[in-house]
């Protein structure tokens, strides 16, 4: 959804023009080219020598400034800074051996990195007396020669061969702080085996307020995983910035079409990273511990194990304390406790119209 821009001046004659011309001081002219136009001013008014000693730059400097500001039409952006690239780069000449070698080697090995790729090709080029490039000099011939990246394959529907490439997904940021309640939520799937069958406990967590969540089901599709989202929505009292889950199959397709529809941001921690998800992986530890090592039979039957699992649950968030709040209040309790400045600010009371006073 493209970014629409509204403003007090629009219509105003001459506005479009100050605007391009805000932007352009702001991002196209960089400091060099003010300093170059404040010495060539300088230069008109104090004469050429007087701004040589106060500089300390070459004559011909001061002609080649002033020659770029009257070929640019007395635009600023004439005095930028050029680009220093070299009209005749240097290039990497290697035997083709050292090439090809390198190609076999890496179809051989697919993706191997350039440091072991440096080990592989070593003993080759010393049997051919030949020079034998050094691992940054190999990550160089790699990125000329393309990459030499391989993905796995797999046929379409079609009969063709597509490669399967790696979807890129977004991250957890490194600095991200949690502000108030609903502002980051997660969710988990812990998953048991009882007499031959598999069964699921999606877990769910707000990382403020230490209020959580659990549900039992036979299913490790990701509408089960919408099914449950939808739960927590109706049980949590404050709406939601920012979902957190791993990269489960369970919180993909549907679950991804469900948090887009709701305007949430999903983020995902990296691969075997479960630290970036701390504080639901010590639920799923202390619900492991405390409830489902001793009603583990009961998952036989998901709706009996859930009956049991809501009574523990509204025990956790009503009376037990937690270890965040120094063992003296639960999560409900803390959720109460906060003013109405700590809560969202879709929750906070509106004070437009309130009157002024001096108390």
């Amino acid at each position: 959804m493209p970014y629409v821009f509204h403003s007090v001046y629009k219509g105003v004659k001459g506005f479009l023009t100050i605007y391009e011309d805000a932007l352009r001081y702001a991002y196209m002219i960089t400091q060099q080219a003010h300093r170059r136009l404040r010495i060539i001013v300088f230069w008109e008014k104090h004469g050429i020598q007087a701004t040589l000693d106060a500089f300390q730059i070459a004559r011909r400097t001061l002609f080649n400034w002033q020659r770029a500001l009257a070929q640019g039409g007395g635009k600023l952006e004439a005095l930028n800074p050029k680009s220093r690239t070299p009209h005749r780069k240097r290039r990497r000449l290697w035997s083709p051996l050292v090439i090809e070698e390198m190609k076999r080697i890496r179809t051989v090995h697919p993706n191997l990195g350039k440091e072991k790729l440096y080990a592989e090709l070593l003993p080759y080029c010393e049997h051919k007396a030949l020079v034998c490039p050094k691992p940054r000099t190999i990550g160089r011939l790699l990125k000329d020669l393309g990459g030499l990246r391989r993905y796995p394959e797999r046929i379409s529907h079609f009969g063709k061969i597509k490669p399967v490439k790696r979807t890129t997904v977004l991250r957890k940021p490194k600095h991200l702080k949690v502000l108030h309640p609903g502002h980051v939520v997660a969710l988990d799937t812990i998953e048991e085996h009882v007499w031959g069958l598999r069964r699921y406990v999606l877990t769910f967590e707000d990382i403020h307020s230490r209020f959580s969540f659990a549900w039992a089901t036979t299913s490790h599709a990701s509408k089960a995983a919408t099914e449950f989202f939808h739960y927590c929505l109706r049980v949590f009292p404050v709406p939601f910035v920012y979902v957190l889950t791993d990269n489960g199959s369970e919180f993909k397709k549907e679950f991804t079409k469900a948090l887009i529809a709701l305007h949430i941001t999903h983020y995902h921690t990296y691969p075997k990273t479960p630290k970036m998800n701390a504080h639901l992986e010590r639920f799923n530890r202390t619900i492991q511990e405390e409830f489902l090592d001793f009603h583990k039979d009961a998952l036989r039957d998901p709706n009996v194990f859930n009956q049991r699992l809501m009574d523990y649950l509204i025990w956790y968030n009503t009376r037990r304390v937690h270890y965040a709040f120094q063992n003296k209040l639960s999560p409900l309790q803390f959720l109460t406790s906060l003013t109405p400045n700590q809560l969202p600010p879709c929750l906070q009371e509106c004070k437009t119209g309130w009157p002024h006073t001096k108390h």
